[in-house]
């Protein structure tokens, strides 16, 4: 990329999500929150529910601009959940939470739990499947909530027990997103609703397509101008892990890092577990951007 993309990448489009507009003058911090028991990085911290609640205030006290809840692991192997239990953990935390100031995000798959969310107060869906699911469009399709559309190679029992294969795996991920965003536009949802996201880690060799879709990341996402917002989320992945050679939860100072190069690239929404962390370092790339930008402002 040349100078300027790297100082001043294209400002995406705004992103209508439920209660709130969101703009992307810097990228969006977005804190996981896992009420789950075996997540892979922090499987069983905030299963319980007061635990949760304090994980989610802390993380907009340190600088969180969305919370992102999941009921339900999306790591490889993961075992499918029942729709009663992931409601159960997911649904009394968004009521709880509604009243803060923060869009509320939910990690699923399942339309009955799109649908339950939206009613509870949820702001995005945030969909593995890219809406994929049978009745999942229809979920969503009248309320006002963002969209996020991933890409997944497989499914999560099984994305990692081969080795994925690609010809051109930045291509291939564009030409499957752009098609799950004409699909919903054509069901008559807006394009402001929605923001795509390339799954790092969801059926991509660990280095070799992972990086190259950090590498090219403008590329994964659909081509328009101004371009849909990008959310990227390699936070302690093992993409991280099989540079630095350190388990989950050591892979702070790596998932900043990558956190960064997303920034740069253009990432609208940083997924991270580590919100203190990434908003700093995020101050700090934006205030040698912003010097950039006025150097060039004065010849």
């Amino acid at each position: 990329m040349s100078k300027a993309d790297l100082s001043s990448p294209p400002i995406p489009e705004p992103l209508q999500c439920g209660r709130f507009k969101l703009t992307f003058e810097r990228p969006l911090v977005m804190g996981i929150l896992n009420v789950t028991p075996d997540s892979f990085s922090d499987g069983g911290k905030y299963a319980m529910r007061g635990d949760a609640l304090r994980q989610a205030e802390r993380m907009m006290l340190d600088g969180a601009d969305i919370i992102d809840i999941g009921g339900e692991s999306t790591r490889p192997g993961a075992p499918p959940v029942p729709l009663d239990e992931e409601l159960e953990r997911v649904i009394p935390l968004i009521e709880q939470l509604r009243g803060a100031n923060v869009p509320l995000s939910v990690d699923t798959y399942k339309p009955e739990v799109m649908r339950e969310a939206l009613s509870a107060g949820a702001d995005l869906i945030n969909d593995i499947w890219g809406f994929r699911m049978p009745g999942a469009i229809d979920a969503v399709r009248d309320s006002a909530c963002g969209l996020c559309v991933m890409h997944m190679l497989g499914e999560p029992q099984t994305m990692q027990l081969g080795e994925p294969a690609y010809v051109d795996v930045v291509s291939e991920v564009r030409r499957f997103l752009e098609e799950r965003v004409a699909t919903l536009q054509q069901a008559g949802i807006a394009r402001a609703r929605i923001s795509v996201d390339p799954g790092f880690g969801f059926g991509k060799s660990v280095i070799e397509h992972n990086y190259a879709l950090l590498a090219d990341l403008p590329d994964t996402a659909p081509r328009a101008v101004p371009p849909y917002p990008i959310l990227a989320g390699m936070s302690r992945k093992s993409m991280v892990g099989a540079v630095v050679g350190r388990p989950a939860a050591e892979r702070v100072a790596g998932s900043v890092a990558a956190a960064v190069c997303a920034a740069e690239r253009g990432a609208a929404i940083l997924r991270v577990h580590d919100v203190p962390q990434t908003a700093d370092a995020l101050k700090v790339w934006a205030a040698m951007r912003d010097a950039a930008n006025r150097g060039r402002a004065r010849g």
